[in-house]
């Protein structure tokens, strides 16, 4: 039986920074993979890493060694333009900190990355406000994130980090910055909406309740991803 390749394949990933006190290495020879449908807790201590690991991840940073594997195709050290040309529709973000434009509305802030990949402005409003119905924000489509709670404006920005049909879904601390009954309600709409749709997932976060609540727990230990 052949093996699945992986929707995302770290492969002995080296990130090293530069600091007034010489090189700085982050990451040296990480190795992770994820499957479709799969999700994966990243718990570590601040500092070790793990921003750095989503960074690479995501294709926002090109490794200094090693390759990103998107869908089995090498994608870490391509050129900028086909690297956000590969976010643009294959991977969604979600952070701490939700990130939306003010001056926009929920739905608006759902249906711009949308019409960046190039959808139609109608399909891209109706996408917008299917996916803002699944997190229980119907009739706030037209609030502007100053109108809304912090667990609103969260699951607008899990909306919006799907609104382009991502296959693999990358968040950094994704309730952090909510109160702990908020934080758990918001996870497992994310977590439902993950496996609803599939995706590949890797999910920072500082909250063991919610890492076991995931399929399986990954730790940085020396610059290398270790099973928790």
């Amino acid at each position: 039986m052949s093996e699945t390749v992986p929707a995302l394949r770290l492969a002995a990933v080296e990130r090293r920074y530069r600091t007034e006190a010489g090189e700085l290495p982050v990451l040296r020879g990480a190795e992770l993979a994820l499957q479709a449908g799969e999700i994966v807790a990243l718990v570590a201590p601040s500092g070790t890493g793990k921003s750095t690991l989503l960074h690479l991840a995501g294709l926002l940073e090109r490794p200094d060694a090693g390759e990103v594997f998107v869908g089995g195709h090498a994608a870490g050290t391509l050129s900028d333009a086909d690297r956000t040309a590969i976010r643009r529709t294959t991977i969604g973000f979600v952070y701490q900190f939700h990130h939306l434009l003010p001056e926009f509305t929920a739905e608006e802030n759902v249906v711009l990355p949308q019409l960046a990949a190039g959808t139609a402005r109608g399909a891209a409003r109706g996408r917008a406000r299917a996916l803002l119905g699944s997190f229980g924000l119907t009739g706030r489509e037209d609030h502007r994130p100053g109108r809304l709670s912090g667990g609103e404006q969260q699951r607008v920005a899990i909306a919006r980090a799907l609104a382009n049909a991502p296959r693999i879904l990358l968040a950094d601390e994704p309730t952090g910055n909510l109160d702990v009954g908020t934080a758990g309600l918001v996870f497992e709409e994310l977590l439902a909406a993950v496996r609803g749709q599939g995706l590949a997932a890797l999910i920072a976060t500082h909250n063991p309740d919610l890492a076991a609540r995931m399929d399986r727990v990954v730790t940085l230990r020396e610059g290398r991803v270790v099973e928790a």
